[in-house]
């Protein structure tokens, strides 16, 4: 899975939406949507949200996750802790990167959020690159990483299998060199 599919994955999570028009239920293969009326809150899925926005039939409004204080707050729990924290939407990246780029003015402080969201994922890849790093020097064979993002685990994918192939590599040779023939 690459990061597009990963990104059209999260454009089926659910924002609230402030319409401007009126019109009666959608039905969608992912079930209805509506009745939009105007001025009234209505949760949609992203990638409706964003297409009535670019159209300018909507305005967005940001998830509760989505304010610089709660960001600060999560920033400052995943420097706090050693393990990774629960983020607030198991695709806040994706939905951050789509809302900044369509609907920033929607957002409060967008460009405070975007760094916050930027410092989040940097935290977050070191930790798990350090992980990675500790994982693979050890002779361990599994390992459990609770809380990671689709994103983030498929930002790491590659070199982790690769890593993972070479050291198996390695090992099962380092292996065949010590057992002596018989001779």
């Amino acid at each position: 899975m690459d990061s597009a599919e990963v990104e059209f994955l999260a454009e089926k999570e659910t924002v609230t939406i402030i319409p401007n028009f009126s019109q009666g239920k959608i039905y969608l293969i992912g079930g209805e949507v509506g009745p939009f009326t105007g001025s009234l809150p209505l949760e949609v899925p992203l990638w409706l949200a964003v297409n009535l926005k670019q159209r300018q039939k909507c305005r967005i409004t940001p998830t509760d996750w989505m304010n610089v204080d709660k960001l600060e707050e999560i920033k400052r729990g995943e420097i706090e802790s050693k393990y990774f924290t629960e983020m607030p939407s198991k695709h806040y990246m994706e939905m951050a990167q789509i809302l900044l780029n369509c609907a920033a003015n929607d957002i409060p402080n967008a460009d405070q959020v975007r760094t916050l969201i930027k410092d989040i994922w940097d935290l977050r890849l070191a930790k798990l690159r350090s992980s990675i790093d500790i994982f693979i020097g050890s002779d361990g064979t599994h390992a459990m990483l609770n809380h990671l993002t689709m994103m983030e685990i498929n930002t790491v994918r590659s070199f982790l299998t690769q890593s993972l192939d070479h050291m198996h590599v390695l090992r099962t040779q380092a292996q065949g060199s010590s057992v002596a023939p018989d001779d």
